[in-house]
């Protein structure tokens, strides 16, 4: 009997209702809540009864003494004689506007390395490479955390080569986190990729992309992985306005995506997907300054809004089912500001954001608990 005196199916509407921050507490109270609350079902159940939550997950500067653009080396102090600021993992509820922080992996004492990359799988984020915090070098670590328990563990480490700037993505409901494209430790940019499966802790070998792709930018549209932009290494810069896309089923090829990219830039890192799977975001223009929306069987962009103007430097949007999030800094060296625009809404509604959350976000990503 999950609670004495309740039958289990009341039981259990009882325990879907907990909020995710009390799911590590609620799993140490007997045996039989932990085996519900890891149980696939349990999910499922709260999703069914439209009692989850969607969640951002930020790695964000502790302060905006130092951030990535600015001209510090390994080793160096920011301005006024502080060292670099660590990078942590921020958490902001939509729903809520409430923000919180995760603890730093126990590995990590330093905080998270820079320009990691972030996936979701299930009810776990999972952390990918990045640059070692002292030593600038690129690492190969994988770290996830489980909202279920409130820890981290180790993962299996990246196969070689070590690279920076990849495409990543998990597709909803599956178990792996795809790896595409980035660049070496010499700076070739890539054209392998690989499958991390996160309940295994396995990796695998994925068929070699077209092209070479560095600062591409991944995204799991249609039910395919689709690796947008990047550039070759004799480009170096000149992002190439194509995409390709492969199906994880048969993981055979891949394949041209038609995804109208007629404009390259920088901003193409924006790419996010919303709504059902179907629906394609990206900040577009010379600056990034348009959010527009590319729907399946469309030819052309469709503008959702402008840019807020104080988030136009070092901008990250987010999608999820019922809305899209918009953070960055209005100078280099600012402080986070980010806004909010639900379904069916035709404006921004500005996020109230913390001093303590107020730091350079470098990687965002939204997890369904």
């Amino acid at each position: 009997m999950l609670i004495s005196g309740l039958p289990d199916d009341v039981a259990r509407e009882c325990l879907i209702r907990l909020p995710f921050s009390s799911f590590p507490a609620a799993r140490s109270v007997c045996r039989l809540w932990k085996m519900e609350i890891d149980s696939p079902c349990f999910r499922c159940r709260r999703k069914a009864a439209g009692r989850t939550q969607h969640v951002i997950a930020i790695a964000q500067v502790e302060s905006t003494s130092a951030s990535p653009t600015s001209t510090a080396k390994p080793g160096d102090s920011a301005a006024g004689g502080s060292p670099i600021a660590a990078y942590h993992l921020s958490l902001f509820e939509p729903a809520t506007g409430s923000w919180s922080r995760l603890p730093s992996p126990p590995s990590l004492p330093r905080g998270l390395p820079l320009f990691s990359r972030l996936a979701t799988v299930g009810i776990e984020v999972v952390l990918l490479g990045g640059w070692d915090p002292d030593s600038w070098a690129a690492t190969d670590g994988v770290h996830v955390y489980n909202f279920g328990s409130g820890s981290w563990r180790r993962g299996a480490t990246m196969p070689t080569p070590r690279r920076s700037f990849f495409a990543c993505g998990a597709a909803t409901g599956a178990a792996s986190v795809l790896v595409a494209g980035g660049h070496d430790e010499e700076k070739n940019a890539l054209r392998s990729a690989m499958a991390y499966d996160v309940g295994a802790d396995t990796w695998a070998a994925l068929p070699d992309m077209s092209m070479e792709r560095d600062e591409c930018r991944g995204v799991w549209l249609r039910g395919r992985f689709h690796v947008v932009g990047g550039y070759a290494t004799a480009e170096q810069g000149r992002f190439s306005p194509t995409a390709e896309a492969l199906d994880e089923t048969t993981a055979a090829r891949w394949d041209v995506a038609e995804l109208e990219l007629e404009e390259a830039g920088p901003w193409m890192r924006t790419c996010v997907v919303g709504g059902d799977g179907q629906m394609l975001y990206m900040c577009r223009g010379d600056g990034g300054e348009q959010v527009a929306a590319l729907v399946e069987g469309a030819v052309r962009w469709r503008s959702v809004g402008e840019v807020p103007a104080d988030v136009r430097v070092a901008t990250q949007l987010v999608g999820w089912e019922s809305g899209l999030m918009v953070m960055g800094l209005e100078t280099h060296g600012g402080t986070l500001a980010a806004y909010v625009m639900e379904e069916g809404a035709t404006a921004w509604r500005k996020v109230a954001v913390p001093e303590e959350y107020s730091g350079h976000a470098q990687e965002a990503c939204c997890i369904e608990i």
